[in-house]
């Protein structure tokens, strides 16, 4: 079965301040939980601003996604699931 995208919104006060060896913490206590859900759930990347941040998920269901976000206490403030993905190509395959 292949996995849906979403986009995870996560407000997460001042994290933008956090250093590399905080950040690095944070990760590593996301993929402690990843290991326990299983393959129904993958983190691809996830992008830092000053109060939040917005992660890219793939995973089975959205409710993956909530139990991810239980688990390690990261909070999953607003969860979209993404459709279709458009980048600078798209206008040339068309």
């Amino acid at each position: 079965m292949a996995l849906n995208k979403f986009i995870i919104e996560r407000d997460i006060p001042e994290v933008g301040t956090l250093e590399r060896q905080q950040l690095a913490e944070a990760a590593a206590k996301s993929n402690e939980v990843l290991a326990q859900l299983g393959p129904d759930i993958q983190w691809v990347e996830s992008y830092v601003a000053a109060d939040k941040t917005f992660c890219v998920y793939l995973a089975k269901n959205e409710d993956l996604i909530h139990k991810h976000a239980e688990i390690s206490g990261f909070p999953a403030t607003k969860v979209t699931a993404i459709g279709k993905m458009i980048d600078p190509t798209t206008e040339k395959s068309g």
